[in-house]
């Protein structure tokens, strides 16, 4: 159930966050709400996931990347922002040590 808990939280974090772009420096202020409540739902799951038994160091490892792959991904599809190759072999070097760190 950890994990399920975990991926929730990484969910709802990529939601706030690309929610922060949306509110374009929070002048559109209807998305504040989404902010808020998106890193608060996932604060939330992700203390559930601990709680489950899931170690912090994994659980904010796969935490991270996942965001940081994910939001990479989704702003350049939903912004054009740039992803480089230097960027996404970041990402996988990212995902490499997270992998370290889970297998220990």
């Amino acid at each position: 159930m950890s994990w399920v808990w975990l991926t929730l939280a990484i969910v709802a974090e990529i939601a706030a966050t690309l929610s922060l772009r949306a509110s374009d420096g929070l002048r559109r202020r209807r998305w504040v709400v989404v902010i808020v409540a998106g890193y608060g739902i996932a604060f939330t799951f992700l203390a559930r996931a601990l709680d489950e038994g899931m170690k912090v160091g994994v659980a904010y490892g796969v935490w991270t990347a996942t965001g940081i792959a994910a939001v990479a991904v989704l702003a350049r599809a939903f912004w054009d922002d740039p992803l480089t190759r230097r960027m996404l072999l970041g990402i996988a070097v990212i995902a490499t040590g997270v992998l370290l760190v889970e297998l220990g």
